[in-house]
């Protein structure tokens, strides 16, 4: 049975990727900081700072991975503006670390390094949909970060002869994501007033900006996909091919609630900086024998739906 582990699993993603890996057959090992939570049955958890090469080490050595998905980051562009270090220190630091103790090793894993559509920045300007070769332009500090990241693995792959595939996965969605992000934000807020919680006024950012959404459920089996038929020192593309306005999904939301809702904008959800077009080219990937499968509408419905239940338990 091939060993997979997954560093920074108690984040959004990880948890799907634990559960598609075990279906997938795989015996699966996770890390996790030491503050955080994270408990399922048949799987190894060790607590890991990305940061401390040692402790990197320290795992690599009792797993013996055959794959690594590397998700631990600093992921909210958000947050970026507002604590630059933090991102930059988890997100290029924390790559070099994992990149340099394997390659100082006896180990010889696939790696996956997890990126993001947003490393394009300005080149969606000019390329929509955009494809892996375009020239990235990163609009954010979180962007650059990972545009960083992927140069790292281009490089190591390529230099050290190291099994290393670049992912830029476009904005997931999906149960139990934080409300930093703006799908589960808005659905967190208007289960909040029609449980009587706030005020029947939602707060918006930017509205007129287009995305190109993916539920995390199909997300992870793209992962999946790569590890088993990627070509070593390529980025892949992943999301549904299709960009939708934050506006349109604001009124598909609204749609759901029977609560008249007004919307207001927060000069504080707005970012000193936004592209406003992001769209995948996936003919790569699709290449290889991925595609979406889970409707927008339904996604939305989803996670609609949890921060209904997850309210309610915590207001009963």
């Amino acid at each position: 049975m091939k060993k997979a582990l997954i560093i920074g699993a108690a984040g959004f993603v990880g948890n799907y990727l634990a559960e598609q890996l075990l279906f997938d057959g795989y015996e699966v090992y996770v890390t996790k900081l030491v503050n955080e939570i994270y408990e399922r049955e048949n799987i190894s958890v060790f607590n890991l700072d990305i940061l401390n090469a040692d402790e990197i080490s320290d795992v690599l050595n009792s797993v013996h991975p055959d794959v690594i998905f590397h998700l631990a980051a600093q992921s909210s562009v958000t947050l970026s503006w507002k604590n630059p270090q933090l991102t930059i220190d988890v997100n290029i630091k924390g790559t070099v670390n994992l990149l340099e103790v394997v390659r100082n090793s006896k180990l010889s894993p696939r790696i996956i390094l997890i990126g993001s559509g947003e490393e394009y920045g300005f080149s969606l300007t000019e390329h929509c949909p955009v494809s892996e070769e375009a020239i990235l332009k990163p609009a954010n500090i979180y962007a650059v970060t990972k545009a960083t990241q992927t140069m790292l693995g281009a490089i190591y792959a390529k230099a050290y002869n190291m099994d290393i595939i670049m992912v830029r996965a476009f904005n997931h969605i999906g149960l139990r994501q934080s409300e930093q992000f703006v799908v589960s934000d808005f659905c967190k807020q208007v289960a909040e007033i029609e449980k009587g919680l706030k005020e029947p006024v939602m707060f918006v950012g930017n509205l007129s900006v287009k995305r190109d959404f993916t539920d995390v459920r199909d997300i992870v089996k793209a992962y999946c996909t790569i590890v088993k038929k990627g070509k070593t020192g390529e980025t892949y593309n992943i999301g549904s091919g299709k960009s939708i306005s934050i506006q349109e999904i604001l009124n598909y939301i609204l749609t759901l609630s029977k609560t008249n809702i007004q919307v207001k904008t927060d000069e504080n959800k707005l970012r000193p900086s936004d592209i406003p077009v992001a769209e995948a080219d996936i003919q790569k990937i699709r290449s290889i024998g991925w595609k979406p499968e889970i409707n927008l509408n339904q996604s939305l419905k989803d996670i609609l739906e949890y921060w209904r239940e997850k309210i309610k338990e915590n207001n009963v």
